[in-house]
Parts: C-alpha cells; structure tokens; sequence
C-alpha cells in the first residue's frame, strides 16, 4: 500500500457531508497522479461521473478533452480533480458546508499532485480556492500567483460554455494560457 492508495481507500467511505447518502461512487479524479503539472478543479461530479466513478466523463469532460487534444496538452500533463468528490443532488452548486468537508481531499490532491499550474473550472473552484467572493466573469483568463509556487488560471466551468456558447471563445483562450505558460515553464513531462 501507498499513501495515495490509503487517501482513496479514506476518500471513498468519507461520511463528513449529506452527499454521501445519495452518491453512486466517490470520484476522486483523473489523470496522472505523480507530479502533474496541470491540476483541473472543477465543481463537483455530474450524473454520468456518479455513476462511472470518474471525473469529467460526461458532456462537459468531453468539451475539455477535444480542447486539451486540440492544444496537444497530453493526458500526461494533468489531472482532474473536483471540489466536492460526490455529486449533489439534481446537479446543483455543493454547499459550503458540504466544500468545507471535502477541501481535506482535495488539499491532499495538491500535495501529493504538487501541480504548477491550477485551473479553476468555474466560480465554485474558484471560490474554494481563490477566495470566497470572487466573481469567475470578473477574474477569468487572469493568471493568479499564489505564494510564487503556483500559478492559478480561473476558467468558465465547460458545462457552462455548453450552455453558453457565446463562453467558447474565452474558454479556449483561457486554456491557450495554460498550454503557453507549460512550454514557458518547461513543465511537460
């Protein structure tokens, strides 16, 4: 057994929110999980996520796999996580509380990821790991440098460009940043 593999074993019998009453599977995430140096955050798993048991699986994950394909931002190059591992009920916005219970996991998935580059999925990540009173339309394709060890790219949530196509533009503009500043920094494996 490993550390990660203890994380995932602790992560998938968690109970610390309602969530877990109604979850099919706990999705901790996807992706390469030693040293990626992209980390996804997006809001929380979908209907097809819950029941897959993995992360950005439906719709919204395949708008961003064509978009990481077509920037040739390998599977390699990240992971994906969510703020909340179990999906909410009718797919609505997880709670504070219900994020306050699962920023544990997720801060485990930084450390042990150890990303150089964050990506904020939407306001909700942005929220839970900017700060609580940002606004996603305010900050988005801005980089943020937190503490000169990461930088940190807030995004539209992909669901929300499908919903939204006049969204598409900036979206992928925003995802442009992140493959410019992976060659900049030199951090493709």
């Amino acid at each position: 057994m490993n550390k990660w593999d203890d994380f995932v074993r602790a992560c998938t019998s968690c109970k610390k929110c309602g969530l877990h009453e109604t979850r099919t599977n706990v999705v901790i995430g996807r992706g390469l999980v030693k040293q990626a140096p992209i980390l996804f955050v997006g809001e929380g798993p979908g209907e097809q996520e819950d029941i897959q048991g993995e992360a950005f699986v439906g719709r919204a994950g395949k708008l961003l796999d064509l978009l990481l394909d077509a920037l040739e931002i390998k599977p390699e190059d990240y992971y994906i996580a969510n703020v909340v591992k179990c999906r909410p009920p009718n797919n609505r916005v997880p709670t504070k509380d219900e994020i306050d219970a699962c920023m544990p996991w997720l801060r485990y998935q930084f450390s042990a990821i150890k990303p150089s580059i964050v990506v904020c999925l939407g306001s909700t990540a942005a929220r839970a790991i900017i700060d609580h009173d940002v606004k996603i339309t305010e900050i988005r394709g801005k980089w943020i440098d937190k503490q000169g060890k990461i930088l940190i790219m807030p995004t539209y949530h992909p669901a929300a460009v499908l919903r939204d196509y006049s969204k598409k533009a900036d979206f992928y503009l925003d995802i442009k940043k992140v493959r410019e500043k992976l060659f900049q920094l030199k951090l493709r494996q």
